[in-house]
């Protein structure tokens, strides 16, 4: 039913071009998906292999439930197999995201990362050296692909659950690289990673210590700076099974998910900074699946990243008292 919604309310933008105002946050979550759904098919028809009109868009298309243009995956999927082939599977010799990137958007249009023109695409996030050259991006989205499919990964998957815990900065956040300052970004993409290892007390201390952080660096408006690190925080906070009302995460009256939607612009889009009157594309496809985070959230399904569980409707405890409760007073009344 609500992939339907998102899929009526698309049509309906792309007809007549109705979208939130500039600035306006009305709370529906469904209306601004598909708004932004709207705009992203316009501005991507064929998407790329790439951080911008790639992945990312890809990833919060299929997470979000939209009906997409028919053969879009299709071409994706194509586009991906000739890219990989003409690299001989080799993707980056040191940019080691590359992969995890595409890994996490095949798994979620459930296409398999481990044969992609005859390669495995999941290979190379094993290799914890190389892996880690890139600094904290390099385990955090490493361990966000392997877990998203649970793609075998023997010990190197706990390795890099131990490196991010010891790598915390003294603060409670933490930084891109070693000795660093903590980063908002970096922390709400490291806390999104250790989601799925609370139940080891370490990881649950070092996430208590991280939440402390973002809460502490939250603006007035529920934001964290620009566009992309409120997307990322929103992200985490749904990863964690946090509300976005958590109060925490509550400035001024503002939830995070107000400060998001505060970069939104009237066709769509999203802008990087509240500074900015012009959409920015990376702003956008971020914020897009911060979105779907939200809705699947919000619907009780799986998160964004959990690509391994039924993608059903689940009903929550307190929907379900309610329907017994109802039913109660039917049954009184007869």
């Amino acid at each position: 039913m609500k992939r339907r919604l998102i899929s009526v309310l698309l049509a309906v933008i792309l007809v007549t071009g109705t979208a939130l105002p500039a600035g306006a946050w009305d709370h529906d979550t469904d209306r601004a998906l598909a708004a932004t759904a709207g705009y992203l098919l316009t501005a991507v028809p064929d998407p790329q292999v790439g951080s911008v009109g790639g992945e990312w868009l890809v990833l919060g298309l299929a997470r979000s439930g939209t009906e997409l243009p028919e053969g879009w995956l299709d071409r994706y999927q194509e586009t991906v197999a000739s890219y990989v082939s003409g690299r001989d599977g080799v993707l980056h010799t040191k940019k080691y995201t590359e992969y995890a990137r595409v890994v996490l958007a095949l798994t979620a249009i459930g296409a398999d990362p481990r044969d992609v023109a005859g390669y495995d695409l999941t290979a190379p996030l094993l290799e914890y050296d190389k892996v880690i050259w890139q600094g904290l991006n390099g385990p955090v989205w490493a361990l966000l692909a392997l877990d998203a499919g649970d793609y075998p990964a023997g010990e190197v998957r706990q390795a890099y659950v131990d490196l991010l815990v010891d790598r915390q900065c003294s603060d409670g956040g933490w930084s891109l690289t070693e000795g660093g300052g903590a980063d908002m970004d970096i922390t709400a993409m490291v806390l999104q990673a250790l989601a799925k290892y609370r139940e080891q007390p370490a990881v649950q201390m070092a996430v208590d210590r991280g939440l402390d952080f973002l809460s502490a660096q939250q603006g007035a408006d529920g934001g964290f700076g620009s566009c992309e690190c409120t997307a990322q925080v929103v992200v985490a906070l749904c990863e964690l099974g946090l509300e976005l009302s958590d109060g925490r995460f509550v400035k001024n009256g503002c939830t995070a998910m107000d400060g998001l939607m505060a970069y939104a612009l009237s066709d769509g889009s999203f802008r990087h900074s509240l500074a900015e009157s012009g959409s920015n594309q990376m702003a956008t496809e971020q914020a897009f699946y911060a979105l779907a985070a939200v809705r699947r959230a919000e619907n009780g399904q799986s998160s964004l990243y959990r690509m391994t569980a039924p993608d059903a409707i689940m009903v929550s405890v307190k929907e379900l008292m309610e329907l017994v409760r109802a039913a109660m007073a039917r049954a009184m009344t007869r």
